[in-house]
């Protein structure tokens, strides 16, 4: 059974590579917002969440956090792919809210598959 990723980013570029990038291997979910991805996931059930850190009205730390309060049934399986690292936020996201890498874009298509892979596994 194909594994479901949820990617979120506010821009719309960088969501249609995600989906273009990785559609063959997985089943791709995507939201604009935070605010999008906690109401996807009131009916979707989800392998792995990958959120971008920078976004406006939520950020990727910030829905992390929401995850874990409101959606214990999903897997721990949560990445932050951005070009902007908070140390202290990313910090205490992996303390509190079960990320388990922080990944630089611009990413890799192969980097990223096996993380996912591992993330996954």
């Amino acid at each position: 059974m194909r594994k479901k990723v949820l990617y979120v980013d506010d821009e719309k570029s960088n969501l249609r590579i995600f989906k273009d990038s990785f559609r063959r291997d997985f089943d791709v979910y995507l939201a604009e917002s935070g605010y999008d991805a906690l109401k996807l996931l009131e009916s979707t059930m989800v392998d792995l969440v990958i959120t971008d850190q920078r976004m406006p009205e939520m950020t990727g730390v910030e829905l992390l956090k929401e995850i874990t309060e409101k959606y214990d049934s999903i897997p721990p399986n949560r990445l932050i792919l951005s070009g902007y690292a908070d140390d202290g936020e990313i910090e205490k996201a992996f303390k509190n809210f079960h990320l388990s890498k922080f990944i630089s874009k611009p990413w890799n298509y192969n980097k990223l598959k096996e993380t996912m892979i591992q993330a996954l596994s």
